[in-house]
């Protein structure tokens, strides 16, 4: 095996080989426990259930559970958890299972309606879009050097700057938050995101605007340069409807990424196309005093960022509306055991 790579089962795996479960650990009060074991029981795609009588120290005396849980299945048990007050009074942790050698586990996925892939695990999709749309000076310098290197790029219309401006920004995390708080109501996580979006930006332009007078000055930017025909990236000036089709499809595509637990931050990366080099282009057409391009870019960065966070929005109802509709086969008869 290949230093830090992350091992998966090919397709002729031996069965009971399972790479698609969640394991769940639960510090639950004693008085608690016989509740969330029949919940859990009553839940489907459960197995390999385990109850520590009395192990904690934190709260004092209160039990210990453990179970597999098939992704599928995982929001919803998750939510029963939460229902029984088990997130206040003791504590909810899940992490995902790379490989489980289970016969068990393996019946447990077959039984969970959908597929792992398109199960979204709610509280997971906050805790990290509200990680990484906190405003903090790191993600400020990131955005910031993603705009500086975008600015290059548009002075010299190459593309390949354009890429590795698209490599540094963060601003899918904001994105993300703000669609995630819309959907799941949350205003908290909506305005985290908003500040980070809207700080960021900000700052970014307003340093990239001073970076390219001295660049400026050092006769490496001119107004000839950026008023010059550009076909790799006068585009980010020129806002249409090519545009604002291309801000939908990457947020989709980066959505769906993040929530199937794929290569969400890749994706979210190069979601950064369509937002920091607009900036960047607003930022220099600033400092040379060309209100038309600065005009154009920001209406291209304003479009860019609406329809990244509309197609995210949809993607995430369509997802919750999809599994809506299974939540009635999570949960086996009483009399199923």
């Amino acid at each position: 095996m290949v230093a830090g790579s992350t091992w998966r089962p090919c397709p002729c795996a031996p069965r009971g080989y399972s790479a698609a479960m969640l394991r769940l650990r639960l510090i639950t009060p004693a008085d608690r426990t016989d509740e969330v074991v029949h919940l859990i029981d009553r839940t489907v795609g459960t197995s390999h259930l385990v109850v520590l009588p009395g192990v904690a120290r934190d709260p004092e005396g209160g039990d210990v559970v453990t179970c597999h849980v098939a992704r599928e299945s995982g929001d919803q048990l998750v939510k029963g958890l939460e229902r029984l007050g088990i997130g206040r009074s003791g504590a909810i942790t899940a992490d995902t299972i790379d490989l489980s050698v289970s016969e068990h586990s393996e019946k447990a996925e077959r039984e969970s309606p959908g597929e792992p892939a398109d199960a979204v695990l709610w509280e997971e999709l906050e805790e990290a879009t509200s990680e990484e749309s906190t405003l903090s000076i790191t993600y400020v310098a990131f955005i910031t050097i993603a705009t500086m290197i975008a600015a290059c790029g548009v002075m010299q219309d190459n593309p390949i700057l354009i890429v590795g401006a698209m490599a540094v920004g963060p601003e899918f995390g904001p994105l993300a938050g703000i669609s995630t708080a819309i959907v799941q109501r949350a205003p908290r996580l909506a305005l985290r995101s908003a500040t980070a979006l809207l700080v960021g930006f900000a700052a970014a332009i307003v340093v990239t605007v001073v970076f390219s007078r001295v660049m400026s000055a050092f006769g490496e930017f001119s107004e000839a340069g950026l008023e010059a025909d550009r076909p790799n990236t006068g585009f980010v000036y020129a806002p249409d409807a090519v545009s604002f089709a291309v801000a939908l499809l990457a947020g989709a595509a980066g959505t769906l990424s993040l929530t199937s637990a794929k290569s969400g931050t890749l994706i979210g990366v190069a979601i950064s196309v369509t937002t920091v080099p607009a900036a960047a282009n607003a930022a220099v057409a600033l400092s040379f005093g060309q209100a038309g391009q600065t005009v154009g870019a920001a209406e291209q960065l304003l479009l860019n960022l609406s329809a990244i966070v509309l197609a995210g929005t949809l993607t995430l109802l369509a997802q919750k509306a999809l599994w809506a509709t299974q939540r009635d086969r999570l949960t086996k008869p009483d009399n199923a055991g």
